[in-house]
């Protein structure tokens, strides 16, 4: 009996091996939630170059005139993105004039959920009246770059000495389901706090949305 149970494991262990090793020669493993480390307070976020919904190639290094930027990992059919379209829209009206502009990156992928194409992006976004770039993580490997695991998902980066710091890592706010019950704005205030070179009093906060596909 107990020959039997050691066969049986010894069997399981190179399946999974096996498995494991297929995947990742193959090109079919993807970082999960908790594979994803990402950026942390402090850290130097790289550049990037991708795809937005109008046609263009675009990456951090393209806004010369920028302070920073409000990065936020966003997506076509999570209802907490829908919830908050207005808001992003709202932010990057806002801040983008004083130098923070908002950048939306799609993570997911496409195959898994179709509402999230490229094709349904630039349909969403001029239905929208999206007003900041709207970009395509097709490869799927600037989102565990970042650390993020929802959407929406908040890096708020400053210009420091040629870099791109995070300042800020979490939420837009304190409700999604209804923006005029806000109590406490996140982003908004995080962004305001930097603009006075002030101290970011609330530097973290819990993403809440759809995990990542």
């Amino acid at each position: 009996m107990m020959k039997n149970l050691k066969i049986l494991s010894l069997f399981a262990f190179v399946v999974v091996s096996s498995a494991f090793a297929f995947n990742s020669l193959t090109g079919n493993s993807k970082p999960n939630a908790d594979s994803i480390k990402g950026y942390n307070i402090g850290d130097a976020a790289t550049d990037f170059s991708l795809k937005s919904t109008q046609g263009k190639m675009v990456s951090l290094n393209d806004f010369k005139k920028a302070k920073g930027f409000i990065l936020i990992f966003t997506t076509n059919h999570c209802p907490y993105s829908k919830a908050y379209q207005k808001r992003i829209i709202a932010l990057d009206q806002k801040f983008k004039t004083k130098g923070y502009p908002v950048i939306g990156i799609n993570p997911n992928d496409s195959k898994d959920y179709p509402e999230d194409s490229f094709e349904n992006m630039k349909i969403r976004s001029r239905q929208e009246g999206f007003t900041f770039p709207y970009l395509m993580d097709k490869a799927q490997k600037i989102y565990p770059q970042y650390g993020a695991t929802k959407t929406p998902h908040v890096y708020i980066l400053k210009k420091e000495k040629g870099q791109n710091i995070v300042k800020y890592i979490g939420a837009i706010d304190d409700n999604y389901q209804n923006a005029k019950a806000v109590d406490k704005k996140f982003v908004e205030n995080a962004v305001d706090a930097l603009l006075k070179g002030k101290e970011i009093a609330l530097k973290t906060t819990k993403a809440i949305g759809c995990s990542i596909k």
